[in-house]
């Protein structure tokens, strides 16, 4: 039955009406909702509409305890509270069916009491013969009847409970004033404003504050905003009032302004930092979240330090390198990686995703069961597209790139990159660990499956690491290179998931194998190989002028070739910022070279430093460097008229300016440690460098291999003694100085001239002359000359 009275509140379409006022004997009824707007209806329409149902708030018929909220249950009581109504339950139950229990198969041994007897008493005679023992019990034991609330328990009083048993249960006897309705805490409109301003000052502007902290500047912002102005509003409306009597604010004690800040706020336990770029990245939050569904949709990319110490390929010493990972977030493939003795650069993180778009070639050294096996598409094929055999690793454009926020990902060579590879490069969120998690897991999952186990690793904290893992350490870069590309083939793989599992097969046995292979089965797979023109176009633009003798000049070096000859003097009739300037790309590991497109045909040159000997090679050298030398010169005085005359300061500088054969061991660790990034850069630039890019390349030099996939498969890396890298920088000084000393020479030689002793024989008073000869006759052999002397 519905309570139409004026005041009842109705619940139609979702929304909170009252009645204002019904009329039964015209059928008419008028509800108001909470902005104020009136409608009248008929009570047949109202009654009869689906979406209307008498509100919980307003209902007689449910107990206080559940208007307006979810019905009560024994579980919101407390223990003492769930110990009364277990006590009230076993009184009514004695009334009803003269035990306890209510059980007569459970029945105590003085049970069924007299008066208690269903068979010789009344309901009601048993209800009054309770109410009797109750008031015994109360004026026997007054405070523990009490407690438990039977000591003002009547006729009613038990006519109420077993009504309300029979209908709700046992939590029926409770007493509704235990579940009443948490009202909170009562805050006035000053208190209220104080609250926020202090919020917003502590959170946003200030350091972090204590709840104590926050307390004082609350009664501070409480005095001086309000109770000054009532102070001067009780003065100018009485002058005889004394200010002390104006009215003020009442504030709350400490516990209770912890309790509603809690409440408000949240606990405080995040760090100012944090908790201002997490209030940043809520602005631009959508509240949308993306289900990736395909391989290469997004790949994770991140960079860590290597937790083994491994061994240079130059001088053999220990040193600490650099992991660059990319995750394929649907199949948790590594599909690309790679090791380097430096920080990671913005053209490492470029031509990362040159690999993960490149299948990746078979090593010597490994089996038929880390070829190629996807099912669709067969080896032959993807090895006739590539042009060498390939292993079992998934390749792909990727389309989104998350990355953090270092500083690696966020320049302008990246930009590009993204346009070339047409990818998204986005970084994380801000304290969203959901957007790079994935690759935060795949490290830690290396790192117990796999470097825990190698010498050298130096575990995840420095309490935790051994003696001396630097001499523990054994593999070189190559080596743990190498070791990696295997373990991640082979193994990584081929391993079962665990949580991982796709949704639509949470109980099967997947792996990021299977799960590869099941994915082209869905939605195939377009089987697209960059070429090898891909690497000059990740390569970071210089845009300058082409000299009319000497070249083109980038970083402080000079580069020339015979592609600028059609081009010398001649302006690029390119608009815009660079107006009439050339594109060259440069590989920052490697100065030796530059790359040249040639406007016409669009083929790809390379050019050399004009420094460069035509005859032997440089050791590798850096950026750096080059600044250094130009340093060193101008300490000198010098202003050298070309690159030729660069090139020896150059190699003073890589040489040490120690005596070669005291180079390695009095070189220090640091200085040794340059000259091995600077080897492992040169030699990862021209492992990526197309094969047939230049007429003559560098020597192999002693660094790893840059990545799980080579520029060229061919591509061989061979170590070298310590030693020779310094008998290289002396080859290259000498071939410098004969080639200096050849072209200052003329190419006709001038008669030798005659010995000391010649001369001064020939103008000396004291020599004899020679016997005269005729023209017929020869001179004495040493035979003729030993027989006339025996004569």
């Amino acid at each position: 039955m519905w309570n139409l009275e004026p005041g009842t509140e109705l619940i139609i379409s979702g929304s909170a009406w009252r009645i204002q006022s019904c009329l039964p004997h015209l059928g008419r009824v008028t509800l108001v909702n909470d902005d104020g707007e009136t409608w009248k209806t008929s009570l047949s329409d109202l009654i009869h509409r689906r979406d209307c149902r008498p509100s919980t708030r307003t209902r007689t018929d449910l107990p206080a305890a559940d208007r307006g909220r979810q019905p009560k249950a024994i579980d919101d009581l407390e223990e003492y509270e769930h110990t009364i109504v277990t006590l009230r339950m076993e009184h009514l139950r004695e009334v009803e069916t003269g035990f306890r229990s209510g059980d007569p198969l459970d029945a105590l041994p003085h049970e069924p009491r007299p008066q208690y007897e269903p068979d010789t008493t009344t309901l009601t005679q048993r209800r009054l013969a309770k109410v009797e023992e109750l008031r015994k019990a109360a004026a026997e034991a007054p405070a523990q009847a009490k407690a438990t609330g039977l000591h003002r328990a009547s006729l009613r009083t038990l006519v109420r409970w077993d009504t309300a048993r029979a209908k709700y249960g046992p939590v029926g006897v409770a007493d509704d004033r235990w579940l009443r309705k948490a009202t909170g805490h009562t805050i006035s409109p000053e208190l209220r404003e104080a609250l926020f301003a202090v919020y917003a000052e502590s959170s946003d502007r200030r350091s972090k504050l204590t709840m104590r902290d926050k307390e004082r500047l609350i009664h501070q912002y409480v005095r001086e905003v309000f109770d000054s102005a009532d102070a001067e509003a009780a003065d100018g409306e009485a002058t005889d009032a004394d200010p002390a009597d104006a009215p003020q604010v009442e504030i709350p004690g400490y516990d209770t302004l912890r309790a509603i800040w809690k409440e408000w706020f949240g606990s405080n336990g995040a760090r100012q930092r944090y908790a201002r770029s997490a209030a940043k990245a809520k602005q631009y939050a959508t509240g949308r979240h993306i289900v990736v569904h395909r391989p290469g949709q997004v790949v994770a990319l991140d960079s860590t330090v290597l937790p083994v110490k491994v061994l240079d390929n130059v001088f053999g010493d220990p040193v600490s390198v650099y992991l660059t990972l990319a995750l394929d977030i649907y199949t948790r493939s590594i599909v690309a990686f790679r090791l380097s003795l430096v920080s990671d650069s913005s053209i490492d993180v470029a031509m990362v995703l040159r690999d993960m778009m490149m299948p990746l070639p078979m090593r010597p050294d490994w089996g038929k069961d880390v070829e190629w096996a996807y099912p669709g598409i067969p080896s032959m094929v993807v090895a006739e597209f590539a042009g060498y055999e390939v292993a079992g690793l998934p390749f792909f454009p990727p389309e989104t790139v998350t990355t953090d926020h270092g500083s690696v990902y966020r320049n302008h060579h990246l930009v590009e990159v993204q346009r070339v590879i047409k990818a998204n490069i986005k970084p994380s969120r801000v304290l969203r660990p959901t957007d790079k998690h994935s690759v935060e897991r795949t490290f830690g999952a290396i790192r117990s499956l796999l470097f825990a186990l190698l010498l050298g690793y130096q575990g995840t904290d420095v309490a935790d690491r051994g003696a001396d893992p630097e001499a523990d350490a054994c593999l070189t870069v190559t080596e743990m290179e190498h070791l990696i590309a295997t373990w991640v083939v082979e193994t990584w793989q081929n391993r079962r998931f665990g949580s991982y599992a796709p949704s639509w097969d949470p109980r099967g046995d997947h792996s990021p194998n299977s799960l590869f292979a099941a994915a082209m089965s869905q939605g195939g797979f377009a089987l697209r190989i960059p070429p090898a023109e891909l690497y000059y176009q990740l390569l970071p633009r210089h845009k300058v002028m082409i000299h009319g003798k000497r070249g083109v000049k980038i970083k402080n070096l000079w580069y020339d070739g015979e592609a600028l000859e059609p081009y010398r003097g001649e302006l690029s009739h390119r608009g815009g910022r660079n107006k009439n300037k050339y594109v060259i790309h440069r590989d920052p590991r490697d100065p030796c070279f530059v790359f040249f497109q040639d406007p016409r045909t669009h083929d790809w040159h390379t050019l050399r430093w004009t420094g460069l000997p035509e005859e032997g090679e440089v050791p590798a050298f850096s950026d750096a460097r080059v600044r250094e030398a130009m340093r060193e010169l101008r300490k000198r005085g010098l202003a050298p008229k070309a690159d030729t005359e660069l090139l020896p300061v150059l190699l003073e500088l890589i040489g040490g300016n120690i005596p070669v054969e005291k180079w390695p061991t009095q070189l220090s660790k640091r200085q040794r440690t340059e000259h091995a990034r600077e080897v492992a850069q040169a030699s990862a630039a021209a492992a990526d460098r197309p094969a047939n890019s230049v007429k003559k390349e560098p020597p192999a030099q002693p660094a790893s291999i840059p990545a799980a996939r080579a520029g060229s498969p061919d591509a061989k890396v061979v170590p070298l003694h310590p030693t020779d890298r310094a008998q290289q920088v002396h080859d290259a000084v000498n071939s410098e100085r004969r080639r200096r000393r050849e072209a200052a020479v003329p190419d006709e030689l001038l008669p030798t001239p005659p010995d000391l002793s010649e001369r001064l024989r020939a103008t000396s008073l004291l020599a004899l002359p020679d016997d005269d000869f005729n023209d017929d006759d020869t001179a004495f052999t040493a035979s003729e000359a030993e027989e006339e002397a025996s004569q």
